[in-house]
């Protein structure tokens, strides 16, 4: 693992490099921009992708880190496709979060129609919960003991499944920076010069896709664009009026 900076409010966490852009950077950049800092991590490489490969792949997450202004970028070499829970990953994502000590963190979907994604979801959830545990003992990269550190809500994004959210954020500021990062993947995704094989990303429908589903979340607000979350516990309200 790469040397995490420091401490950041959110982490944005994907099991492939490009899950983040298209589940939740919106959501990101908008906090970003109120002044909170976010980090993200990518599980794997993405080298199971039709197209493009993993050290493409490894340039175009780090060119859309830059774009949506992200305090750092890892990738935590997990295997693409055969990943499992274990102490291995559990461990190396526990790494992360105590070095970069996150309040909140954004995972992969739930339930997607990629079996990595709902998998990435269960071991994120399971590490952040351990990573509080103080007699599960990790060392940062220079061999220093880590402290403990539990994140306070754990939320997961939307992807290609269109699941009920328990809430949506506004992002109809940031939908054009969003779009930028996503297409930072050049790789992955529409490009009429491309000479790679067609894949279910890589169709100009599917960009659309995106697009209108930000806009069907975000007509549930009342706002242009939105991002879903889903979260499986109860959250606070201490004002009715801070619903509105």
């Amino acid at each position: 693992m790469k040397e995490i900076p420091c401490k950041v409010d959110i982490l944005g966490i994907g099991v492939h490099p490009d899950d983040v852009e298209l589940g939740c950077i919106g959501t990101l950049a908008k906090h970003q921009k109120m002044g909170y800092t976010f980090g993200i991590a990518d599980l794997t490489g993405g080298e199971l992708g039709t197209r493009g490969n993993k050290e493409l792949r490894l340039q175009e997450a780090l060119a859309s880190a830059e774009l949506s202004k992200a305090t750092f970028r890892v990738n935590l070499g997990m295997r693409d496709g055969y990943f499992a829970i274990e102490d291995k990953t559990l461990n190396a994502i526990i790494n992360v979060i105590r070095a970069c000590q996150p309040d909140i963190v954004l995972a992969n979907a739930i339930r997607d129609r990629h079996p990595d994604h709902s998998r990435a979801a269960k071991l994120v959830r399971q590490a952040c919960f351990l990573s509080g545990l103080s007699k599960i003992e990790t060392t940062d990269t220079e061999g220093n003991p880590q402290l403990a550190h539990r994140p306070k809500r754990v939320f997961h994004y939307i992807q290609d499944y269109t699941l009920d959210p328990d809430f949506v954020i506004d992002i109809t500021e940031t939908i054009e920076l969003k779009k930028a990062a996503i297409m930072a993947f050049t790789s992955q995704f529409f490009d009429p010069n491309s000479q790679e094989p067609s894949t279910p990303i890589s169709s100009k429908d599917f960009f659309d896709f995106i697009e209108g589903k930000a806009r069907v979340y975000g007509r549930e607000i009342g706002a242009t664009f939105g991002e879903g979350f889903t979260y499986d516990t109860y959250m606070k309200v201490n004002d009715l009026f801070d619903t509105l």
